[in-house]
């Protein structure tokens, strides 16, 4: 025996499948694997508004054709492995987000590649999309969900606090994009954390939360802020 401090043991423990049901159906959104019938709504989603390409590895997109030609290798494969996001009650898709970094030796999975035309940001629909990529996760069996962004990028970074990730720290010079240096910020869920994170979901996503207007009687944020706040108590302390 040794006095050296180790982790915990994980008894039981059996890697998960790795992810790819074809659909996953949530109260707002219906996520659809990604393919190229998906090319022609997602490019007018996003046509016109060329910010949402601004932290991405790729884009804008000059034509239909270049965007078809990414979506193309895109849906191809299997990490990242995509999705196209519409509403569930109809509508063609205005949004795309993926399972990335796949590991399912050691229980972890990330969402990301997350582009989101501004018909579907703000939405529940884009919130529903992000609970139903977690629920996958954490259902499949794995430990830890993670968000990763430029740490320039402070919309994807309150977005990420918004959803109850666990802020971790900053990845300094991390990668190159578009020729650019990127600073990566870290977060993160964990298996743990799930239970009350779910709850918060379902209290948002209850219709008895919106008001006739469709306006929100408890925000999200306000929901997840306290576990939040607990989970980067309880990281300070490692």
């Amino acid at each position: 025996m040794t006095d050296r401090p180790v982790g915990p043991p994980v008894p039981g423990w059996q890697a998960p499948p790795r992810p790819g049901p074809a659909r996953i159906e949530g109260r707002h959104a219906l996520l659809e694997r990604l393919s190229e019938t998906h090319a022609a709504e997602l490019f007018d989603a996003f046509k016109g508004h060329d910010q949402v390409w601004d932290y991405m590895p790729v884009g804008p997109f000059a034509s239909f054709a270049d965007f078809r030609a990414w979506l193309t290798g895109a849906a191809a494969g299997d990490d990242p492995l995509f999705y196209a996001i519409r509403d569930r009650a109809g509508g063609p898709a205005t949004g795309v987000a993926s399972f990335l970094r796949i590991d399912p030796r050691a229980g972890s999975i990330e969402v990301g590649f997350i582009a989101m035309s501004p018909a579907l940001q703000r939405t529940r629909i884009a919130t529903d999309a992000i609970h139903l990529m977690m629920h996958w996760a954490f259902d499949a069996g794995y430990r830890r969900f993670e968000w990763k962004c430029d740490a320039l990028n402070a919309p994807s970074r309150r977005a990420a606090r918004r959803f109850g990730f666990v802020f971790e720290g900053v990845f300094r010079q991390a990668t190159i994009v578009k020729g650019r240096n990127r600073d990566t910020a870290w977060f993160s869920v964990i298996d743990r954390d799930w239970p009350a994170l779910r709850a918060a979901y379902d209290t948002w996503l209850d219709p008895a939360n919106f008001d006739a207007n469709g306006l929100q009687r408890h925000r999200l944020s306000d929901l997840t802020a306290p576990l939040v706040a607990a989970g980067e108590a309880a990281l300070r302390k490692l």
